[in-house]
């Protein structure tokens, strides 16, 4: 009888797996975010615990910081330890990092990912089999993590459109936007917020490229709309490093006369702030990491038993030639 209750329970298994990944996780397949108390995840201070970061990739050096303020806040926690994995810009490779962190049953995942959509599946996989997921910088679709912590994008995009129409370009003119990866929801933000920062400001974007974030790709396609533009007076971009890309290939055209605008404003001596106060950038509009914040956030959820809110906005300054040297200095204090 037990046999015959076996081969039954097996056949379901087998009719089941049709309509979903497998028999007994149904609910981790479902595609949707299944309802999470956040206090079931606390073991308290007694408790080791690892902590998965995946991270889009390292070629910008903005996720390199976002990895060094993790280790750093992370380092101030014994009960932690950070295990990071590098996805350089593959969502299939990223897919496997979250796969293999929930292979080794880390305590939480924190995930900046490359694209929404290709990473949405694996998140909500994680998140449905009750791994707190805090999300940096990127998003996913639907609501299947614990924490999102980031900057407002619109927001930022919008602060640097008014810039443009208030300062840099009052009376209008023609510009080229360099813009994120496509796929990546910052680049789709920054790029809404932008146009309604110079709504009915005579500014007129007149070609787009996506730089894929990266300087190196950012000059390549800079250099081929300043032959196709040859009117343009100026460059929005999605980050600091593609608008010193723009600043390259404008340098390297002869056009001394543009402007460039960008968006990250690390306190480096290779970030934006440090490319404005040399006159390299006119402008660019601060986004933090968030790396600190993450940790802080895994610590409520692991040790202290507290909650934390869906949704973290970072603040967010514009950064320009008058307030540099002052930014600069505050964010690298202590």
């Amino acid at each position: 009888m037990r046999k015959t209750t076996r081969s039954l329970f097996a056949i379901g298994c087998a009719v089941a797996a049709l309509g979903a990944a497998g028999c007994g996780t149904t609910s981790e397949n479902t595609g949707q975010a299944q309802p999470q108390d956040q206090s079931a995840h606390c073991g308290g201070p007694d408790r080791q615990y690892t902590i998965g970061m995946s991270q889009a990739n390292l070629a910008e050096p903005y996720r390199v910081r976002m990895d060094e303020d993790i280790r750093k806040a992370a380092a101030e926690v014994p009960q932690f330890e950070v295990e990071f994995a590098d996805a350089a810009k593959d969502n299939s490779k990223q897919v496997t990092d979250v796969e293999n962190f929930l292979t080794k049953q880390v305590d939480l995942l924190m995930i900046s990912p490359n694209e929404a959509a290709p990473l949405t599946d694996v998140v909500t996989k994680a998140y449905n089999r009750g791994v707190p997921v805090i999300l940096l910088d990127r998003k996913i679709e639907g609501d299947a993590y614990t924490t999102y912590i980031g900057a407002d994008n619109v927001a930022i995009g919008r602060q640097a459109g008014e810039h443009f129409a208030r300062t840099l370009l009052p009376e209008g003119g023609k510009i080229l936007e360099i813009q994120g990866l496509s796929g990546s929801t910052p680049a789709k933000e920054r790029a809404d917020g932008f146009r309604r920062g110079i709504q009915g400001s005579g500014i007129e974007i007149v070609a787009t490229a996506d730089g894929e974030w990266e300087r190196s790709v950012a000059q390549e396609k800079a250099d081929a709309l300043l032959k196709s533009h040859p009117d343009v007076r100026a460059v929005y971009a999605h980050n600091d490093p593609m608008a010193e890309g723009a600043f390259l290939a404008a340098q390297a055209a002869g056009r001394d006369d543009l402007m460039f605008v960008g968006i990250d404003g690390l306190p480096i001596p290779s970030g934006g702030i440090k490319a404005v106060e040399a006159g390299r950038l006119d402008a660019t509009n601060l986004y933090p990491t968030g790396g600190e914040e993450a940790v802080a956030a895994a610590k409520a959820l692991l040790i202290d038993c507290t909650e934390v809110p869906k949704t973290q906005t970072l603040p967010t300054e514009l950064i320009t030639k008058d307030n540099a040297a002052a930014v600069y200095a505050r964010l690298n204090e202590g």
